[in-house]
């Protein structure tokens, strides 16, 4: 089951609960636009306290390209509901599952991209079955856990969903100081109200799972290299939660190609949205030219 939605698709493209083996999850789908080549089928998978949503700016430079492009909320992300209490819904292997049954469900090989968070709940699906991906875009996501100042801004928040509401954890952020500063959600689309009733729909449990994930995930670039898809490594030139040093260094040792958005920090989608669209889709050409395998 899936919520009333809380923003306005982009132009060209429909809001919808998308039915898979493993329940509903809330997607934005956009198709190409008309009269341009069609070329594929795009999963997005937001970052942590983040939404489908985070990725509105770039549906129409996609459909331009031929892309379809869709961006989903994952289990107990904004739309997508899911356990408020359980955090074993939410173990990464469960996300990880999600993710396959929804590109089962889109019925075709996708691009496969990955926003923070999602970059490493998308890599932990490739991990467990990379054949319903043709490539995997990692997102401002890095090898590993984040760095340890943003470790600190999650402790706090974890600590804060431990003895209040969503609500009372809301109003406390607001008072501190901009969230992405205080352990509260990062920069998103929409006015206050819009961003505030995003936040409360969010899973107390999913957060407070993914919050520690974030902060013991292990480095598994190896075990990713190992599996034979076309990589793409893509950031802003300023980040705070992996420096770009971090994000250089696994691209090499992904043997991935690597993008650095000039005048973005940690949503590139959203800081830069033309730049970003225009380098996923060159990468995306160029797999179709090359073929899904690296050699």
């Amino acid at each position: 089951m899936t919520r009333q939605a809380t923003f306005t698709p982009p132009p060209g493209a429909r809001a919808y609960p998308l039915r898979t083996a493993r329940g509903e999850f809330a997607v934005v789908d956009s198709s190409p636009k008309a009269g341009a080549e069609v070329k594929g089928v795009v999963l997005m998978l937001p970052g942590f306290t983040g939404s489908k949503e985070d990725f509105r700016l770039l549906h129409e430079p996609l459909a331009e390209r031929g892309y379809r492009v869709v961006a989903v909320d994952g289990r107990g992300q904004h739309e997508s509901v899911g356990p408020r209490d359980d955090e074993s819904a939410y173990a990464q292997r469960e996300l990880a599952r999600d993710v396959l049954a929804q590109a089962e469900a889109l019925g075709v090989p996708v691009h496969l991209v990955g926003h923070s968070l999602g970059g490493q709940i998308a890599r932990a699906a490739v991990l467990l079955d990379h054949s319903p991906f043709l490539s995997l875009t990692l997102m401002s996501s890095g090898p590993a856990q984040i760095s340890v100042s943003q470790q600190q801004r999650v402790k706090l928040l974890r600590d804060a969903l431990a003895v209040l509401s969503m609500e009372e954890v809301w109003e406390a952020i607001q008072a501190m100081g901009p969230p992405e500063e205080v352990g509260g959600p990062a920069r998103g689309p929409g006015d206050a109200e819009q961003l505030r009733r995003r936040w409360l729909r969010h899973s107390p449990a999913q957060l407070l799972a993914t919050g520690r994930q974030l902060c013991t995930e292990p480095d598994r670039v190896a075990e990713l290299a190992a599996v034979p898809l076309p990589y793409h490594v893509l950031s802003g030139a300023h980040d705070d939660t992996w420096p770009v040093a971090i994000l250089d260094d696994m691209a090499v040792r992904l043997s991935a190609h690597r993008t650095v958005v000039a005048g973005a920090e940690h949503s590139p989608g959203a800081d830069q949205p033309l730049p970003t669209a225009h380098t996923l889709a060159d990468f995306w050409d160029e797999t179709r030219t090359a073929g899904t395998h690296r050699s």
